[in-house]
């Protein structure tokens, strides 16, 4: 087993070494997603943490590591009885974005349940974690199913494998630890708020500390067991560090007027729900008993505010995370006291001051909104010959200069746009596919391991056998070659690209400010609907891939915020540039299907004959089958129908910028048709 990197020869990183010690201190605070850019030490912490928990005691061949003085009466391997039982290591247990169901909560083997009546259950990682650290690398990317199952597990303490019928339970209490990219995109929001805190990590600018960290990882890299010798000091001190606040941790104070502040700031900062409050009290609780006090203080109440509220304030992916510090402290003096002024005992891990640093405040509510709001006072970049008003302006000439970039308009709840036919892509919310999950639609033999067993057709298949295999009692005789797999119909998440016409027939503000209102409502559905999106733009001479195919709608909505508007209208340039991205993402996820969400008025300037050229591109989407919709951006009283008529050579449909409201009459749900599509 190779040597892990020290925990104490971390450099910088307070917020991030702080969240994890007081989990350490009180796994009951929830565990912590550790949010960062790559390369910023998350992963090493995580793993560096096992080596400073207490060793845990186990009953001796339990596979489920019962605690030998309180063995769990439900436990699979028992009943045990209490006993001195054996010590272990605490371990860290990590989840790859790839496991099965079965691999993380477990199996039962459902051909002796049937045939033998016996509970033959194999544990899965959540039984491997118990009493110790559970470490999910990327968790933004974990299928939505298996984090519902992880994070039900978290809250409960327990962990529940049913099959057809016969179910198994087994303690599962762990410690909690997520990291992710925000650029890979985000977790919803009611996931979000299922871990306790929350850090911010970024790599240093400061040079000195990049230098220091360059050092020390090169030094471990080539003698990684002589390196960690000279922090063995500094890892025991730490140690007993925690030991000590977790004796402690039961004798701390938590009064009144520190409740009250605690709910006032929840309230102050109107977080969902009432586990907010629960968990400040808790963090603030073991902030106190890691700084060796018996009473938690105000300043305890802020620094748990800074860990446990941030990522309960999102209501979207494009809100940014972060507290108002000021509206903070103005909180705790009203709700009954002055927050201390961060002046007390040097506690924090490393020497950090009042127990941790403050997580990055960037993007917080004091930056520009990136929904510019019709009927806003004019911002500073209003092109000349403007007046402001949000009423339309003349478009642009072909060939025009260049405008600056123009806010959004306020979103609003989109119709469901969804691809035809039956997928088999990706788990997510929008097109119907072949899933693990979902209604049972058939049933099929298995390909290698059964997980889901369709009961019925296993009794029909068996059945016509009985006499030959010597039934002679009541119970049914069943082979492996009885055995049926359920097939069922879920949604899977699809490639939704957006191309986009930022030219000078789309520059008038107004009717720029409601295209890109449009985008941003159908990226939050995107996201709600766990899609990949891309973006491709097109004005003056050529069209660019502005955002690559991603699972970040956030970065799609910030390139689409600086999106400028402006010249000619390459409309074929732009389709063409769809197909291009469009044929990569089909050899990099065949299974993925694509949606392909054209925003423009249906104009093409530029060349020789652009409108027969953008048709002759729309019918390269069209002939392998993609499909498509095209939001008709056109406005005022003679319409020429040049959308509509994209539309058709693009094998798709048309919308315009009302029809996509979810709340039009037009319906609820418009499936897109494709070119080829069976009848």
């Amino acid at each position: 087993m190779s040597t892990p990197y020290p925990f104490t020869a971390i450099v910088g990183q307070d917020d991030l070494r702080l969240g994890l010690l007081l989990n350490a201190v009180s796994p009951a605070v929830g565990g912590v997603l550790v949010r960062g850019e790559k390369g910023t030490a998350k992963s090493t912490a995580v793993r560096a943490l096992a080596a400073l928990m207490p060793e845990v005691p186990v009953v001796s061949g339990c596979r489920f590591s019962c605690d030998p003085s309180a063995p769990d009466p439900a436990c699979p391997d028992g009943p045990h009885e209490t006993g001195p039982g054996v010590s272990r290591p605490a371990r860290t247990v990590e989840l790859p974005v790839g496991a099965s169901e079965d691999r993380l909560v477990g199996a039962l083997d459902i051909e002796r349940a049937l045939s033998e009546g016996v509970k033959a259950f194999e544990p899965g990682l959540l039984a491997d974690a118990h009493r110790g650290i559970l470490y999910v690398d990327e968790v933004n990317l974990l299928h939505d199913h298996l984090v519902d199952l992880l994070l039900d597990a978290a809250a409960m303490g327990a962990s529940y494998v049913e099959r057809e019928g016969v179910s198994v339970r087994h303690a599962a209490r762990f410690l909690l630890v997520g990291t992710m990219n925000p650029e890979e995109g985000e977790l919803r929001p009611q996931l979000l708020d299922r871990f306790g805190l929350t850090v911010e990590v970024a790599a240093s600018r400061d040079t000195d500390q990049r230098v220091e960290v360059v050092r020390r990882r090169l030094a471990y890299d080539d003698d990684p067991e002589g390196f960690a010798a000279r922090w063995a000091r500094e890892e025991a001190a730490l140690r007993e560090r925690i030991a000590a606040a977790r004796v402690l941790l039961p004798r701390v104070v938590l009064g009144d007027g520190v409740l009250r502040q605690i709910a006032a700031t929840c309230a102050a900062f109107e977080v969902d729900g009432m586990r907010a409050d629960i968990v400040m009290a808790r963090t603030a609780t073991a902030l106190a008993a890691w700084a060796g006090r018996e009473e938690v203080t105000a300043e305890d109440v802020r620094q748990a505010a800074l860990l446990a509220l941030p990522h309960r304030r999102r209501r979207n992916p494009f809100d940014a995370p972060g507290l108002d510090e000021e509206k903070l402290d103005d909180t705790l003096r009203e709700a009954g006291g002055d927050a201390d002024d961060g002046d007390g005992d040097d506690d924090g891990p490393g020497g950090g001051g009042g127990g941790g640093g403050v997580p990055p405040q960037s993007g917080g509510p004091d930056a520009p909104d990136r929904s510019a709001r019709p009927g806003d006072d004019t911002p500073a970049d209003t092109p000349a010959g403007s007046d402001g008003s949000g009423s339309e302006q003349r478009p642009a000439p072909a060939g025009g200069a260049e405008q600056a970039p123009v806010g959004a308009s306020e979103p609003f709840r989109a119709k469901m746009l969804s691809v035809p036919g039956l997928g088999e892509g990706a788990a997510g919310r929008r097109s119907r596919a072949r899933t693990e999950h979902g209604r049972t639609t058939g049933a099929r033999r298995p390909e290698g391991a059964l997980t889901k067993l369709h009961l019925a057709a296993t009794v029909q298949a068996a059945a016509p056998h009985q006499r030959a295999r010597g039934r002679s009692g009541r119970g049914l005789v069943v082979r492996r070659d009885d055995l049926r797999q359920a097939t069922r119909e879920g949604r899977e998440g699809n490639l939704v690209l957006f191309v986009v016409d930022a030219s000078g027939s789309m520059a008038a503000r107004q009717r720029m400010g409601a295209v890109k209102g449009a985008v941003l409502s159908l990226l939050l559905d995107a996201y709600q609907r766990r899609d990949k999106v891309g973006l491709v733009t097109f004005r003056g001479k050529e069209a660019e891939v502005a955002l690559p195919p991603t699972s970040s709608v956030d970065a799609a909505a910030a390139r689409l915020e600086s999106l400028p508007t402006g010249g000619r209208t390459p409309l074929a340039a732009g389709l063409l540039k769809a197909h291009d991205v469009l044929r990569v993402e089909r050899m990099r996820d065949p299974s993925r299907r694509p949606l392909l969400v054209v925003v423009t008025d249906g104009r093409a300037t530029g060349g020789p004959d652009p409108v027969a050229l953008a048709a002759r591109a729309g019918r390269l989407h069209a002939a392998e089958g993609t499909a498509s919709v095209v939001v008709d951006c056109e406005t005022g009283v003679v319409r020429l129908g040049l959308a509509a008529q994209l539309a058709r050579e693009l094998g798709g449909s048309a919308v315009t910028l009302d029809e996509l409201r979810a709340d039009s009459i037009a319906g609820l749900v418009k499936d897109v048709t494709a070119a080829g599509r069976a009848a």
